[in-house]
């Protein structure tokens, strides 16, 4: 007589295999991972740098800023010329600090006014005979079109770079404050023709020596 077989069951059913648990651990995390790839978004890397500021505007930075701000601000804080050469003169660093503004260890800025005659102008430069100087000061003033420097920014004192992202558009806020004062007052401004003339401005310069003033102007009027 033949032995029945061990592995069948009873009624001739053949008894389901157990599935390792280490086997369902593995699938249930292959899932997971599958789930979690279907899901996910993925960046460039120059799109996870890129900031969530606005582009700065240069153009629009100096049409909002120029007329309402910073030519308000070098009127209120001008000083007279004449006053300020012999500060500079007597104690660069004290007249620097009663009048200017600095911007860490950068040099001083400074908002001037004056009344003096008109020259020849040369190279975008018009010079000014301004009264009470000291003998051999050069005063001349930007009329452009070319108007440099930072002048019109750094005087004011309340733009600062922190306001900025890079030195780059700390720059261009400098250019286009120069453009507004080319566009609002010396486009067409007859500079040739005040030669001789006298003449009050208000402006703003960065110091280079007391002997050599380059004012940035943001008001100029022939005067009787």
């Amino acid at each position: 007589m033949s032995t029945p077989v061990a592995s069948q069951a009873r009624g001739g059913q053949v008894p389901r295999r157990r599935i390792p648990a280490r086997w369902i651990a593995v699938a249930l995390a292959v899932a997971l991972l599958a789930a979690i790839g279907l899901s996910t978004q993925y960046r460039s890397a120059e799109s996870v740098a890129e900031p969530s500021r606005k582009q700065f505007d240069p153009v629009a930075y100096g049409e909002r800023t120029y007329e309402s701000k910073v030519v308000p601000a070098v009127k209120r804080k001008a000083v007279e010329l004449p006053v300020l050469v012999k500060a500079m003169n007597t104690d660069m660093e004290g007249a620097g600090r009663q009048y200017g503004i600095r911007q860490g260890n950068g040099p001083y800025s400074f908002a001037v006014k004056g009344t003096g005659t008109a020259g020849a102008v040369r190279s975008g430069l018009m010079p000014v005979a301004v009264p009470g100087l000291p003998p051999g000061t050069r005063v001349s003033l930007q009329v452009g079109p070319v108007i440099n420097g930072t002048a019109l920014r750094d005087s004011v004192g309340f733009i600062t770079f922190r306001q900025f992202l890079n030195q780059v558009e700390y720059a261009q806020a400098a250019t286009a404050l120069n453009d507004q004062a080319w566009e609002k007052l010396l486009k067409n401004l007859n500079a040739p023709g005040l030669r001789g003339k006298k003449i009050s401005f208000v402006g703003a310069f960065g110091f280079l020596t007391p002997s050599v003033v380059t004012i940035t102007p943001v008001s100029i009027k022939e005067t009787p």
